[in-house]
């Protein structure tokens, strides 16, 4: 521990206990045993709880403030949190358990009162009483499989709004935000002229009252506004897209900020989206979480997202077998199911463009029937030094289809995935010109050329990560729907044995039926055989996967539009019926 001050324990401590999942069934007399083996302290905004690796000595309870869960990459980088631990909650109990050390790295996000209780007083406690040690397994398996999932331990419940400037109304945010978060719990809205002299006592009694609390930083400076930067589990950056972009004093000041997930939000007065705000303002953020605020439906998604209750959508790649997911968003869209997020691979991604862009149902099937079927995009064949096609047919497309917009500047958060054949890896887009990387991301390798940027090579995403889920778990969305159309079944030879068969062989084969794949139907097929054995792990991360039965559609067959389409709708018509009653209870809805 750093830079903790100890001492006894802290007024509340029994209300806080009897609350806690861990310790709650605990009558009265154990709670006063438990209570005298507690240390109190407090550990200072920034400061670290313990460090991935070291031994579990201890559990503890939250008793105020808030403290963020880190770990690296796999593959190596800067920590990124993967978890929030809010007021009343525990942290540090499976590595008790199971006797291993700590699997992350706890910091406080902001200044923090905790509860200690050593391993020998966990012990002895559970010898006392052995159903503490059935709840804290329980409470230990809870929070494994909630990391599996990649979802946070728990929502920020306290958010300081911090305008960029005077020019910009903090305050109608603040209330355009409480009301959407009332859905979710009650929320509390503290301004200057509220909260201006309070204790630190008066504040923890608010915080401990409502489910959210917003700290609108309504002054341009001053005490105030380093006390909302303070008592946030996260920070909310607002700011004007018409303005030029600069950047925030409280977070380039204090460094404890940077601990904490951040949005920046950036708001529209005309309605439209501001070519390029995105991006500008981004850059002076760096880190931050985008979203564009037009109207009350866009502060509806934020709410839905800081109280984990929003829906991200994922969708496959398989060529044109991806038609169906048109059918399957208008059957969620009937539903009454809201997409927040959204992203895919492949001709997965380029669909999903098209949600993020707020295409309707009727835009959508316009757009894409005349890019895929009227515009036959893998019609200009050339000598193959590279690819089967020149690719220029398929480029005129997608800058048709979306012109020069960058993916910053899509009113709905959204990535495409591809391959980088230089690194080996696969790479999510959420940044520049979107037709250039739904270019990449169906980069089928030998159809299309590939995708040359900065000296790396990319092509379809489908070669490593074919259903994205992984991502948009990232993400820390609620909910994930994902929509897996599949290849496994395209490939079907119409001859028992055959090695190297002769041309004239295969020229009666293509005037009397297809008895062989063709060329582009196999190199396809092959690059998307590698992200099979992942798909497994990637399916089991959907909060509901849906796999449109369309075996009878050729992943070329671009002439199968209207039924593909057709395909997905009936079949995501008939599972979300079935499970109306979950997904009301569990998603979004309109």
């Amino acid at each position: 521990m750093n830079d903790a001050t100890s001492g006894n324990p802290a007024s509340g401590v029994r209300d806080i206990l009897r609350k806690a999942m861990l310790f709650r069934h605990l009558d009265e007399a154990e709670l006063d045993r438990l209570e005298a083996a507690l240390d109190w302290f407090v550990l200072p905004g920034g400061a670290t709880l313990f460090d991935a690796g070291e031994a579990s000595d201890a559990l503890y309870v939250l008793r105020s403030g808030s403290l963020g869960a880190f770990r690296a990459p796999s593959g190596g980088g800067p920590q990124r949190l993967i978890g929030l631990i809010a007021a009343g909650e525990s942290v540090g109990e499976l590595g008790l358990i199971v006797d291993q050390p700590r699997s992350a790295s706890v910091r406080a996000l902001r200044d923090s009162e905790l509860l200690r209780l050593s391993r020998t007083a966990f012990n002895e406690l559970v010898q006392r009483q052995p159903t503490a040690m059935l709840e804290a397994a329980r409470v230990a398996v809870e929070r494994l499989l909630v990391r599996r999932t990649g979802d946070p331990l728990s929502s920020p419940r306290t958010l300081a709004i911090l305008p960029h400037d005077r020019g910009v109304d903090a305050r109608a945010f603040a209330e355009a935000l409480r009301a959407a978060l009332s859905d979710y719990g009650s929320c509390r809205v503290l301004a200057a002229q509220d909260g201006c002299g309070r204790t630190s006592e008066w504040f923890s009694e608010v915080e401990a009252t409502a489910r959210f609390v917003l700290y609108v930083a309504d002054d341009a400076s001053g005490e105030w506004r380093d006390l909302c930067v303070r008592q946030a589990d996260a920070l909310v950056l607002v700011a004007d897209a018409t303005q030029p972009a600069s950047g925030w004093d409280d977070c380039r000041n204090a460094e404890e900020a940077l601990h904490r997930p951040r949005h920046l939000v950036l708001r529209h007065p005309r309605g439209d989206i501001v070519p390029g705000a995105g991006a500008a303002w981004l850059a002076r953020a760096a880190g931050a979480r985008l979203h564009h605020w037009r109207g009350a439906a866009d502060v509806e998604r934020i709410a839905r997202l800081i109280a984990g209750r929003s829906l991200g959508l994922v969708l496959s790649g398989g060529g044109a077998r991806g038609f169906a997911h048109i059918g399957v968003i208008k059957a969620l869209r009937e539903a009454g199911l809201r997409i927040d997020s959204v992203g895919g691979t492949s001709i997965g991604a380029i669909i999903a463009a098209g949600v993020a862009a707020d295409w309707d149902d009727d835009e959508m099937f316009a757009r894409y029937k005349r890019a895929f079927v009227d515009g036959k995009p893998l019609s200009d064949y050339t000598l193959p030094f590279v690819a089967m096609t020149g690719g220029r047919r398929v480029e005129k497309l997608l800058r048709e289809a979306f012109g020069e917009r960058c993916i910053e500047d899509l009113p709905l958060p959204f990535f495409a995935v591809s391959a980088n054949l230089t690194s080996g890896d696969a790479v999510t887009h959420r940044s520049g010109l979107l037709w250039y990387w739904l270019r990449a991301s169906s980069a089928i390798p030998g159809v299309l050329p590939p995708v040359f940027h900065q000296g790396q090579v990319f092509v379809d995403g489908a070669v490593i990560n074919n259903l994205p889920t992984d991502v948009m778990r990232e993400q820390a969305v609620g909910d994930v729907i994902a929509v897996d159309i599949g290849a496994d079944d395209v490939l079907h030879a119409g001859v028992e044995e055959s090695t190297t068969p002769h041309g004239w062989r295969l020229l009666v084969d293509k005037l009397r039926a297809p008895r062989r794949p063709g060329m582009l139907s196999i190199l396809l097929r092959a690059g998307m055989v590698n992200s099979k054995a992942a798909n497994a792990d990637r399916r089991a991360k959907a909060s509901l996967l849906l796999t449109p039965p369309v075996t009878g559609v050729d992943l070329l067959d671009w002439r199968a539009y209207e039924r593909a389409i057709e395909l997905g709708y009936q079949y995501a018509l008939r599972e979300i019926g079935g499970q109306k009653d979950a997904l009301a209870d569990d998603m979004p809805l309109l």
